[in-house]
């Protein structure tokens, strides 16, 4: 049985020595302004696709390589539509029932190694492959409202939609999986080799993918950048996946930049070490919700279901990694329209901690001398430090839940093909109501063995019905007051059936030393956010 101290002590032990040797002789974070070095907690890169990354550091590298159709301002989710920063697009306009999308492009963009001209063709290209299922990864749900792509010659693309979508440029277009990619290039690169040759129009272009695993990629200055070019000739994404260690590269300044590790008293810590350094938090960041497999018993009975939700103290939680961590009630944060809080969400699906309840339910599904399971969850300390003190509370209740903590990167890979019980996930979203339930719950969205398919963990809409005929009429819905109210019918049918449980939102905390300076304050938006204007001085 895994615990806390257990977890303290063992997580990461198995690199931790060669890593930490490497950051104190400093062979593998050279000093240099000429170069920002950034470092994650993950053992290597997956891949620099934007359609099949599935772990969210390596968008890091994605966002400078690739240029998306629009754009956040920096840094933060805008208020309306409109506030939207034009980028590889330079226009839009919609049809009357929001269903078509015609988007003016930018001229005179070039894709990186001589792959010519940016034009329609690599528009169309980049989204029939996002809604391809072969081609496509496990984003592909996002996108399936796209019927088609038209050309309207080589500076005019069109979006046919299946259904309309008011919010069609904000909740699909901004997100580093939009990011545009070259049809040449993938065409003679290939479909899996382009993920670590990639090929785009963004500030950066890659330089080096390098042997070492934890040396990452070294990304340089795009010559050829059609906007401001980077201010720094360099930027180096490193995998750091032991904390000590990845803290100690940062404290001895051999890299300007990590992201920060959302557990109890990290932050605090970290002040009293050095306290000019600088946190960034992005709220609400990404949402931690945990998915009951409902293929796998105990998990196929709602007794037993309801018995844990009853059981997890959400509030604790929060409050224990406050104030980056917040409470969340149904499937979006309380800072998104039409989303519950804690005077609204219905009772019946609010699942107010009550320990005496989830006994009761538990003996009812006739676990009367209580229950073991085994979970996979990873090291990484935003979802161990959360299924560490679940499987506390579970105890009170007399469930056992042992944890099987595993590399970040081998999680991730690991539930993607469908094998967890109690799955995790940790995602940011937009200001979109319905994109949540798109990701995570739809039928066609559900995992395959194969770890080809969606981010469905519960197989929702499959092993018991779902929403997906709500869905289709909420997204059948031009008017966005009432998808906001189709949404919470939706959000209480998922809450009702515990398909999944939101946990709490975690800010994305990036720390920086005072050196680094990003070129503009950070507010909110996605985990991820652009480095081309930061230098280190």
């Amino acid at each position: 049985m895994s615990t806390r101290r257990e977890f303290l002590k063992t997580a990461g032990a198995a690199t931790a020595a060669m890593t930490l040797h490497t950051v104190m002789s400093g062979r593998a974070f050279a000093q240099g302004t000429d170069t920002i070095k950034i470092a994650f907690g993950a053992r290597g890169l997956r891949t620099i696709d934007p359609l099949k990354s599935i772990q969210g550091v390596d968008a890091w590298a994605i966002i400078a390589i690739y240029d998306k159709l629009v754009d956040l301002p920096r840094w933060r989710f805008p208020e309306n539509q409109d506030e939207l920063v034009p980028r590889l697009a330079t226009a839009w306009s919609s049809s009357e029932d929001a269903k078509t999308w015609t988007l003016e492009l930018r001229q005179g963009v070039k894709f990186h190694k001589d792959y010519g001209d940016f034009t329609s063709e690599d528009v169309k290209f980049t989204f029939e492959r996002a809604i391809d299922p072969v081609r496509a990864g496990g984003v592909r749900s996002k996108f399936l409202n796209i019927v088609a792509v038209d050309t309207d010659g080589p500076h005019r693309a069109i979006f046919k939609l299946k259904d309309p979508d008011p919010l069609f440029m904000l909740g699909v277009l901004t997100d580093y999986d939009a990011g545009i990619m070259s049809k040449k290039a993938v065409d003679e690169i290939g479909e899996e080799k382009i993920g670590v040759n990639p090929v785009g129009t963004g500030v950066y272009a890659l330089e080096t993918v390098h042997s070492d695993p934890s040396q990452g990629v070294t990304l340089v200055a795009n010559q050829d950048y059609w906007d401001t070019p980077a201010v720094t000739p360099k930027l180096q994404c490193l995998y750091i996946a032991d904390t000590t260690a990845r803290t100690l590269a940062l404290l001895g300044g051999n890299v300007q930049l990590i992201e920060g590790v959302r557990a109890p008293g990290w932050a605090d810590s970290m002040r009293q070490r050095d306290s000019s350094l600088i946190f960034d938090v992005v709220s609400p960041g990404s949402f931690f919700t945990v998915h009951f497999n409902l293929t796998k018993k105990p998990f196929d009975d709602i007794k037993v279901r309801q018995a844990l939700c009853y059981a997890i103290d959400r509030d604790e939680i929060a409050n224990a990694i406050a104030p980056v961590s917040k409470r969340t009630y149904g499937l979006n944060p309380p800072s998104f329209p039409g989303a519950f809080n804690a005077e609204t969400i219905p009772a019946e699906v609010a699942y107010k901690y009550d320990a005496d309840k989830a006994k009761a339910l538990l003996a009812e599904a006739g676990f009367t001398d209580g229950l073991n399971f085994t979970v996979d969850t990873s090291q990484r300390e935003d979802y161990s430090a959360v299924m560490l003190m679940i499987q506390d509370q579970l105890r009170r209740i007399g469930v056992n839940m042992e944890l099987n903590i595993k590399d970040h990167t081998a999680f991730h890979a690991d539930q993607r093909t469908g094998s967890n019980t109690l799955a995790q996930q940790s995602s940011a979203f937009p200001p979109v109501p319905t994109q949540v339930i798109v990701t995570y719950l739809t039928a066609g969205g559900a995992v395959k063995p194969d770890g080809k398919g969606g981010e469905n963990f519960s197989r929702y809409g499959s092993a018991m019905p779902g929403i997906d005929d709500l869905l289709a009429q909420t997204l059948a819905e031009p008017d966005l007051a009432k998808r906001v109210s189709l949404t919470q019918q939706m959000e209480t049918q998922i809450l009702r059936d515990v398909a999944i449980l939101p946990v709490c939102t975690n800010g994305f905390m990036i720390v920086r030393s005072a050196k680094l300076d990003l070129g503009y304050k950070v507010e909110s938006g996605y985990v991820n956010w652009p480095l081309s204007q930061a230098r280190v001085s």
